[in-house]
């Protein structure tokens, strides 16, 4: 179904900005950048899909059966997105919060041009009957700018969908709730917004510039846009084998050496930080047993510290062996929304929270990813990213954080605020 071609590249970062500026002329852009960040579970580097041969977009009305079919028709490469909404398909749940973006809950596509990166290694995989087009694609490409232009002034005025003055009444009732036993622990989010016209592109650029991430994002499809710089996977399968990498634990990072490492081992040491992780562990851990062989869900790495750019952050991993009779759709199903984007006990924590916020979640919280032709597939967490709707225009991007027995309003604000600085850099300035 797809031709196959391998070629070795002699600048790969060059490249990779060359191709992301050709891929513009198509309606149907996922963008995965791992920005060679040194990982265990990756397959690839970067992954580029583009040109919708086949598409689905959905409401999330049987969004996760309509996902199974279309992937079981297909049998082939898919790239998407599942908002954080589709727990409406699996829960009897709501979503009637504001939505200024009007993102689909679920959208995917069979990509016509699939370009793989792996160390200096390029592989393309084109659908048959279009892959005579290869080398004049290749051409095409060499031709655009590798320039970046970092100068442009995007000068947005960014508004906040709540004060801090109700933020801080919001987290006193989330409080409340915790203090009663309805919940232990929840990931409540607050928007902010803009109505101001973008070139994602370039807004691509500078986003990931600064952070770097492992799990950056480019998404288009058609005037909606993903621009995301999320250090989180979500979940990912390469046979029966699955990986799931809740971060729970954040702290800025200094410029100064002996600062940045105190601040590194504060978090790792904070009884509040290591608490919220270890209640999204056992989470995640219920979430794979749903679909796991007996005995075989294992935390493999626990409360441990990663550095980015910005921030560090506690992560931990979390592995099992799927049953062998289960779907990918299904897998994902029983354990999406993340563990790490609501609360537990899980269900309880999104009524509440949906209650307590102002802004439809959507795409922000959910994932974005791949299925392979074998029904493999990898995820990351739609967070620290920016999403844009270009004919309303609307721009918005949300932060949150957990909330528990042990946690301030005015520290938790903070850290929204340190979540939010990327963001809000390449916007405002």
């Amino acid at each position: 179904m797809r031709d196959h071609k391998q070629i070795t590249l002699h600048s790969v970062e060059e490249f990779k900005i060359q191709l992301l500026t050709w891929a513009q002329q198509f309606e149907d852009i996922v963008w995965l950048d791992s920005n060679l960040y040194q990982h265990t579970h990756s397959s690839y580097d970067s992954i580029l899909a583009v040109d919708a041969f086949t598409a689905i977009q959905t409401d999330s009305v049987n969004g996760f059966k309509k996902l199974k079919e279309y992937q079981s028709i297909t049998k082939d490469w898919i790239f998407g997105y599942l908002s954080y909404d589709l727990k409406n398909d699996t829960e009897p749940l709501k979503s009637d919060n504001f939505d200024g973006l009007d993102f689909p809950d679920l959208c995917f596509f069979q990509p016509k041009k699939l370009f793989l990166f792996k160390d200096d290694t390029l592989i393309i995989r084109y659908l048959n009957f279009i892959s005579d087009e290869v080398d004049a694609d290749l051409k095409s490409i060499e031709t655009f700018s590798i320039q970046t232009d970092s100068s442009n002034k995007n000068d947005i005025q960014i508004e906040s969908r709540i004060s801090k003055k109700q933020y801080i009444n919001k987290v006193s009732t989330l409080l409340s709730h915790i203090h009663r036993g309805d919940i232990y622990e929840a990931n409540f989010c607050q928007e902010f917004y803009a109505q101001a016209d973008l070139d994602p592109l370039e807004t691509y650029f500078k986003l990931n510039k600064i952070s770097q991430p492992p799990f950056a994002t480019f998404l288009k499809t058609g005037d909606k846009f993903l621009l995301s710089s999320s250090p989180e996977r979500y979940l990912k399968k390469v046979g029966l084998e699955i990986t799931s990498q809740p971060i729970k634990g954040t702290t800025r990072r200094s410029d100064f050496i002996e600062e940045d490492a105190e601040l590194k081992s504060i978090l790792e040491t904070d009884p509040k930080e290591r608490s919220e992780n270890i209640m999204i562990v056992d989470l995640v851990r219920n979430d794979l047993s749903k679909i796991a062989q007996k005995g075989t869900v294992k935390v493999t790495e626990l409360c441990q510290i990663y550095s980015f750019k910005q921030v560090h952050h506690m992560i931990s991993t979390v592995q099992a062996k799927a049953l062998p009779t289960i779907s990918a759709v299904d897998i994902i199903a029983a354990t999406f929304p993340m563990g790490s984007m609501t609360g537990a006990p899980k269900i309880s924590a999104m009524k509440i929270i949906e209650d307590l916020e102002e802004a439809k979640r959507g795409l922000y919280s959910g994932a974005v990813g791949y299925f392979t032709s074998d029904g493999d597939f990898d995820f990351n967490v739609v967070i620290r990213s920016i999403l844009y709707n270009a004919s309303k225009p609307y721009i918005s991007f949300s932060v949150g954080s957990a909330i528990t027995s042990k946690s301030t309003a005015e520290k938790e604000y903070q850290e929204c605020l340190v979540k939010a600085k990327a963001m809000r850099s390449v916007l405002e300035n």
